[in-house]
């Protein structure tokens, strides 16, 4: 797929496994949950690499303020 302007990229459950370092039921699990935003195709599920792009910034965001408070504290 290539990479146009406009065009919205989407990653099967292995590939989110895998830029997550995850297991495949994991990412399941955040689907159904309703966490991550997915795609249903026919028995699959497909994510839009701009939607996990956003959750993992916000994922990253909620962390970082544990870390300086860990920090300070040493």
């Amino acid at each position: 797929m290539s990479d146009q302007p406009g065009r919205v990229r989407y990653l099967t459950v292995v590939e989110v496994a895998d830029v997550m370092r995850v297991s495949k039921m994991t990412v399941y699990r955040l689907l159904h949950s309703g966490e991550l935003p997915g795609v249903r195709v026919g028995r699959s599920f497909r994510v839009p690499q701009d939607a996990l792009d956003a959750y993992l910034r916000s994922s990253m965001s909620s962390i970082a303020p544990e870390q300086d408070t860990e920090r300070r504290s040493s």
